[in-house]
């Protein structure tokens, strides 16, 4: 063999080998990003708020008392309904029953997300002045999150994952599974979700007429104690450009 095919046949190896090392050698594919942020299909960080085009009597003002039309309560959960007091709520010391993971996204105002670090989004509302952590790396192959561990709180433990779209993708849909959540209210006038509720949510982004995008959110609540299916709602919310509106107030047990 000569010198300078032997050169040639070096050089090619050589090439293969950094092709190979990058996952596009021999049909590879290239490798996952280290982080969720880096994996991200879509962009759902930055400032929102609610647009409330369905539900109103349910979202905008303390709903009448025994008004539960589309929540598919067992009787267990009807009767615990059937005895709320707004004046005891009030005075009750625990007035963020209704601003729960189930719920919060049905409370009018503003959510701010951003990345809390490569693995972890944060979501704040300025209703009820809550913060949600959905945690990357988390689920199961189920698609479920690892048991919990400690006690039940308001917001739960949340796992997140993508769905759909990859690197360079225009669309998909950011999967958020929670469990070990604290009992609560589903609606204000005292619908109640127990502490064996789970929640999985969808977010998706959607365009606009005018190119400004929709967060769009669908909400899934099971409970085997309290619901005799699961209860499916969606939220909208439409991009602000600043925190300009951003106004934390306290949680509220009737407005």
């Amino acid at each position: 063999m000569s010198a300078k095919l032997s050169l040639c046949l070096a050089a090619m190896l050589a090439t293969q080998t950094a092709l190979f090392a990058q996952g596009r050698g021999r049909g590879g594919a290239a490798p996952p990003p280290a982080t969720a942020k880096a994996a991200a299909p879509i962009d759902v960080t930055g400032y929102w708020v609610s647009v409330v085009t369905e539900d109103w009597r349910y979202r905008m003002v303390t709903p009448a008392h025994g008004d539960y039309q589309g929540v598919p309560m067992t009787p267990a959960a009807r009767a615990i309904a059937d005895a709320w007091d707004p004046a005891k709520e009030e005075v009750s010391g625990d007035l963020c029953k209704s601003y729960g993971a189930p719920a919060l996204l049905r409370v009018p105002g503003r959510l701010h997300i951003t990345w809390q670090d490569d693995q972890t989004l944060r979501m704040d509302s300025d209703a009820g002045k809550q913060t949600r952590m959905f945690h990357f790396g988390l689920s199961t192959s189920a698609g479920q999150a690892k048991a919990p561990a400690g006690a039940h709180t308001i917001q739960g433990d949340s796992a997140a994952e993508w769905q759909g779209g990859g690197r360079g993708a225009t669309d998909g849909t950011l999967q958020v599974t929670t469990s070990n959540l604290k009992a609560g209210f589903l609606r204000k006038n005292g619908v109640p979700y127990s502490e064996n509720a789970s929640l999985t949510e969808y977010y998706e982004l959607i365009a606009q007429p005018n190119g400004s995008p929709l967060l769009v959110v669908t909400i899934v609540t099971t409970d085997p104690l309290y619901l005799r299916q699961p209860f499916v709602i969606s939220s909208q919310f439409k991009k602000e450009p600043n925190e300009a509106k951003w106004n934390p107030t306290a949680c509220s047990a009737t407005w």
